[in-house]
């Protein structure tokens, strides 16, 4: 508010805001409310323009010389009261050019005549000697007298740059508010709209004038009223600004319904004080409409990936029309059956189905997401399984005939609203039907939808067709598959492995040729090559029983020659009816049967030890191993070549030998090195030829040599097989080829820990720091709570039950194994303990918390072991404590 200088006591803020105790302006009571003696002067209230406009002034002497000054003058010119009063202002203020037309001016003021105009001016150096501060003020000068009766006036000053200042912003909210492409409403304390722009005006009818006073239920209709009402309430109330409110609603003459995005802030007056609440809105129908579009395309896209994810796992056509069903219900329809043709199921060569579609199909899945559902298609229920076809002028005929995707009419007083009879094309062949419906309620079916129908009937349809080729080629397929090997890249700790398998050709039977990879506890491998003799499906079911058995006995862990002998037994029974039982008894007798009958088969079976890199051989008649050791040419181990399985009364030896860190063995079959144009000595040459590398330096040939000699050593055995098979002749086809090599990997000293401990309890503690101190060694502290209860069941099994000395060790590779030795004979039994039991329950838990655990006979004793998965390893941990609580 202005000040006026004058006699009587005024109190200013420094601030700039009026406090004016002595003069304003202010709401004044009515007179009902208020007598007149209890009239009085009150401050005036905040939301004026001298808000904005901050007015100064102070007087004019007879004198011609400042005698009072304001506080608002000192904040505008800089110049404090005591310095003030008493100065020439055209001294002061004015430069010295303009000071005689100042001076002319001032007399005329004194004259008594007013005077209004825009005065530049600067005010004194500051004490550190900066220029003083200049500005341009708009002076309003009015004569006074004072009680002497002599000329004086009073100046009202106004900084300019403030006025400028106020004008552009007005002009700029002027156009802000007149001319944004948004709808602006200005709505006062009492959520009434003050002010509207054109836009709104635009949107809703009549002139911006005819919003004044309107309130939000002139705009929307209820409940959303009162949803933004309550939120404008918060907004005046808060002051937390609201952004991207969704707002729904009607505009006039339109029954179409609109969104708007809506930005809600409080806005104030100059001195701080809420006024009202802006409203910035603008329609996001047309956007909204293309983030659904976008929303059902990515939910298409994301349907179409899981389709291909889903469908076709299985070479079953039951299951893939299964599959398909599964992804389709309730995600894109609520009901969906489909039909095959029933020669597609029935294996005929011809194309399924005929041309005008009216064909036999069989219904072979359905799915509803509605309870108690009809089968969709018209006419009567089709149930699953059920043989049946389309009428010739039905709509699903139409699209088997034609390869077209076709409406359905919806039955009348049905659940069912719209419905799509989709072909499954595959290779241009159809080779059924599936149709997808929907309920009342849901949206019906359009462009887009058929669309997606038609690549998921694809989709389905090629899946089913190559489960249909893969049925017709297993059939027949079916005995020469028998005789194959499981695929599969063979793993082992401590060991390379790399291996092929060639069949014969189309002119010979399959034979029965294997060969297997079997891990073993401790980190040990079996690893098997065999061969039954004869060919043809009696050979290949040979085959798969004897590799069974090998399985079966190793697991057992038992020495390579008491495997070999198992075998013999297995192998003279094959060929027996009532087994090997009836043929150990048949051998005592002379044997008269027909020799065709009798089943042999070569061996050899050989266990590696990944942490001594000692390999124990027992052979079976079968072609010696091959080892190429680090820098040496390669050489056939003498390994006793034994009887072959199935002549019994022979036993088999073995033989231990200690392999060097990077030296390659290799186990065959005699189709790799025998043919009817190559005899067996040269196959056997040419095989050792082909594993030692013709260029092999010397073992004089200096570092050089030395080094070419260890990268050849390490050639991938990928590579060396390919080698092997390129320059041999293996393309023979008189024969199955089966080729196992190893590449002799041992286990590094510190990924072992070994103690032996001596037979007393104290042991048990002192197995749990070995433990606990090597887990930590190895980063595995996840493990170490698990291991240390297992080893402390598993020492004191060893100290109850056991016998002499007991020895822990821990193995590190792709698992943790930790064993314990003690020189008992008696194996570990495991049973379950009754619940008034005190113990009995060490085994269980062992078995509980481990992934596998066993024990196995030793030369001196035995080994109990158990085998755990590394922290990141695909089997999960299990939790000691749950597993502690399951045993009661």
């Amino acid at each position: 508010m202005s000040e006026i200088p004058a006699k009587a006591t005024e109190s200013e803020d420094p601030s700039g805001g009026a406090r004016a105790e002595a003069v304003g302006f202010a709401d004044v009571p009515s007179a009902d409310a208020m007598s007149v003696g209890d009239a009085m002067w009150q401050s005036s209230p905040p939301g004026s323009i001298y808000d904005y406009i901050k007015v100064a002034s102070f007087s004019i002497g007879p004198d011609g010389l400042v005698d009072q000054w304001s506080l608002r003058a000192e904040q505008l010119f800089g110049i404090p009261t005591e310095h003030a009063v008493g100065m020439d202002p055209i001294e002061a203020f004015v430069d010295p050019e303009l000071r005689e037309h100042g001076q002319r001016k001032m007399a005329e003021i004194l004259d008594g005549r007013e005077w209004t105009g825009v005065v530049p001016f600067r005010g004194p150096e500051t004490e550190e000697g900066d220029p003083g501060k200049e500005g341009l003020a708009e002076v309003y000068v009015m004569p006074t007298r004072t009680e002497e009766g002599e000329r004086a006036a009073v100046c009202i000053v106004v900084d300019v740059r403030i006025l400028r200042r106020i004008e552009t912003d007005l002009a700029a909210s002027q156009s802000i508010f007149g001319q944004s492409p948004f709808g602006f409403l200005l709505i006062d304390p009492d959520l009434r709209v003050r002010r509207a722009n054109q836009q709104i005006a635009n949107t809703f009818g009549g002139t911006p004038d005819d919003h004044r006073g309107r309130g939000v239920q002139d705009y929307l209709q209820s409940p959303e009223a009162e949803r933004v009402t309550a939120t404008l309430r918060r907004v005046l109330e808060t002051g937390n600004s609201i952004t991207d409110m969704h707002v729904t609603g009607f505009v006039p003459g339109s029954e179409e319904r609109r969104h708007w995005s809506i930005n809600l802030y409080r806005v104030h007056s100059g001195s701080g004080r809420p006024i009202g609440i802006a409203w910035l809105g603008t329609d996001v129908t047309a956007r909204r409409a293309a983030a659904r579009e976008a929303a059902s395309a990515r939910r298409n896209l994301a349907l179409l990936n899981e389709a291909g994810a889903r469908i076709g796992n299985s070479l079953d056509l039951e299951t893939t029309a299964r599959e398909l069903l599964d992804v389709v219900v309730p995600g894109f329809c609520d009901l969906a059956t489909v039909d095959l043709y029933q020669g597609l199921l029935a294996g005929d060569e011809t194309p399924p189905g005929r041309a005008d579609g009216s064909a036999e199909l069989r219904r072979v899945a359905f799915a509803s997401a509605v309870s108690d559902a009809p089968f969709v298609g018209g006419g009567a229920p089709v149930a699953v399984n059920a043989v049946h076809h389309y009428p010739f002028n039905s709509p699903c005929a139409d699209a088997l005939r034609t390869a077209r995707p076709q409406y359905v009419p919806a039955e009348e007083n049905g659940p069912v609203q719209s419905t799509l009879a989709v072909p499954m094309v595959a290779h241009d062949t159809v080779v059924g039907l599936v149709q997808f419906a929907r309920t009342k309620g849901s949206e019906p079916f359009g462009d887009r939808d058929r669309d997606l129908a038609v690549e998921l009937a694809a989709r389905a349809a090629v899946c089913i067709d190559n489960a249909r080729l893969y049925r017709r080629e297993h059939e027949r397929a079916l005995i020469l598959q028998r005789s194959l090997l499981p695929p599969g890249d063979p793993e082992a700790s401590g060991l390379d492995i790399a291996c092929r398998y060639l069949p014969g050709n189309a002119a010979t039977e399959v034979g029965g040729d294997w060969f297997d990879v079997i891990e073993l506890p401790g980190h040990r491998t079996a690893l098997v090559v065999g061969d039954v003799m004869g060919r043809g499906l009696r050979a290949a079911v040979a085959m798969g029983e004897l590799r069974t058995a090998v399985r079966t006995l190793a697991l057992l862990d038992l020495e390579p020659a008491e495997v070999l002998s198992a075998l013999d037994e297995i192998a003279r029974g094959l060929g027996t009816p009532g087994g090997v039982q009836q043929a150990t008894r048949a051998a005592r007798r002379p044997r008269e049967a027909d020799l065709s009958e009798v089943y042999l088969a070569t061996c050899i079976y050989a266990v590696y030890d990944s942490v001594t890199r000692r390999c124990t051989f027992a052979n079976a008649g079968h072609l010696p191993p091959v080892l190429v050791e680090p820098g040496e040419a390669a050489l056939m181990l003498d390994v006793p070549p034994g009887m072959p399985l199935g002549v019994g009364g022979e036993p088999f030896e073995e033989v231990e030998v200690e392999l060097p860190e990077g030296a390659l063995l290799a186990l065959y079959t005699d189709g790799l090195v025998e043919s009817r144009d190559h005899p067996l000595d040269e196959g056997l040459q040419a095989f050792v030829g082909a594993l030692t590398d013709p260029n092999r330096p010397d073992h004089d040939g200096g570092p050089a040599a030395a080094a070419a000699l260890n990268a050849e050593t390490h050639r991938d055995l990928e590579d060396v097989c390919d080698h092997v098979l390129s320059t041999l002749d293996t393309h023979h086809g008189e024969d199955d080829i089966a080729l196992l090599m190893a590449r002799v990997q041992g286990l590094p000293e510190d990924s072992v820990g070994d103690w032996t401990l001596p037979r007393e309890p104290r042991s048990v503690g002192r197995a749990r720091e070995y433990a606990r101190a090597r887990l930590q060694s190895w980063d595995l502290e996840p493990l170490i709570d698990t291991t240390e209860l297992l080893v402390s069941e598993l020492v004191t099994n060893a100290l109850r039950y056991g016998e002499g000395e007991i020895r822990l060790r821990l193995l590190l590779d792709r698992t943790l194994v930790c064993e314990v030795w003690d020189a008992g004979l008696v194996q570990p039994r495991r049973r379950r303990a009754r619940d008034t039991d005190e113990g009995g329950r060490g085994l269980q838990l062992v078995g509980l918390l481990s992934a596998a655990w066993g024990s196995r006979r030793t030369p001196r004793g035995k080994t109990v072991w158990f085998e755990l998965p590394l922290p990141d390893g695909e089997t999960g941990m299990v939790d000691p404590a749950e597993a502690l609580l399951s045993l009661f």
